[in-house]
């Protein structure tokens, strides 16, 4: 395909100067028309209409305007001006409706990341605080457990101790009949 050439043929941009100027002669043209009373009933009927829709867009065209002038556009943009229904203009909020945001949620607002991260905390601390008081089932298995162990614990002490006393018995009658032999031997 040679350069220049775009599908279809010459790409055309409407001029908004242009478009300005036109509906400014259409305007200059009506009031001359009434002034010398050359219009019909039925062509001031539709202009009626026309001029009640063209007050309220003029009035919604001057507000745009306005936004459109405090945001500086970069590069040509602010030369060409486009209608692009995606693009979304950042509307100016209402001061009323500010103070009810900020007085109806007295909380911050905060992401999704960061409850969840809070009700993570929140979840295990009282997750812990059940498991220090032996509620969880965790905590009722490890306490089964531990009873288990204290009770083998317990009875391997009082086998240890039963054996000492048996040896320190066993020891005792053997000293006792060491010591009776030798007497018998000695008398």
């Amino acid at each position: 395909m040679p350069k220049g050439k775009h599908k279809g043929g010459r790409r055309h941009f409407t001029n908004f100067e242009a478009l300005e100027e036109q509906k400014k002669k259409e305007e200059k043209e009506r009031q001359w028309r009434r002034e010398q009373g050359e219009t019909d009933s039925e062509e001031e009927e539709e202009e009626g209409k026309s001029s009640g829709s063209e007050e309220s867009s003029s009035e919604e065209e001057s507000g745009s305007e306005e936004e459109t002038k405090e945001q500086k556009a970069k590069g040509v943009s602010n030369l060409i001006e486009t209608q692009n229904p995606n693009r979304v203009v950042a509307k100016p909020k209402k001061v009323a409706a500010i103070s009810v945001a900020a007085t109806g949620g007295g909380k911050p607002q905060l992401s999704r990341r960061e409850r969840e991260e809070i009700e993570k905390q929140r979840a295990t601390a009282h997750y812990r605080k059940m498991h220090a008081e032996g509620k969880t089932e965790e905590a009722r298995a490890d306490l089964a457990r531990l009873a288990l162990i204290r009770q083998q614990r317990e009875e391997a002490a009082k086998k240890k101790e039963e054996e000492r006393k048996a040896k320190e018995e066993a020891a005792a009658a053997k000293k006792e009949q060491l010591a009776k032999v030798l007497n018998k031997k000695k008398s």
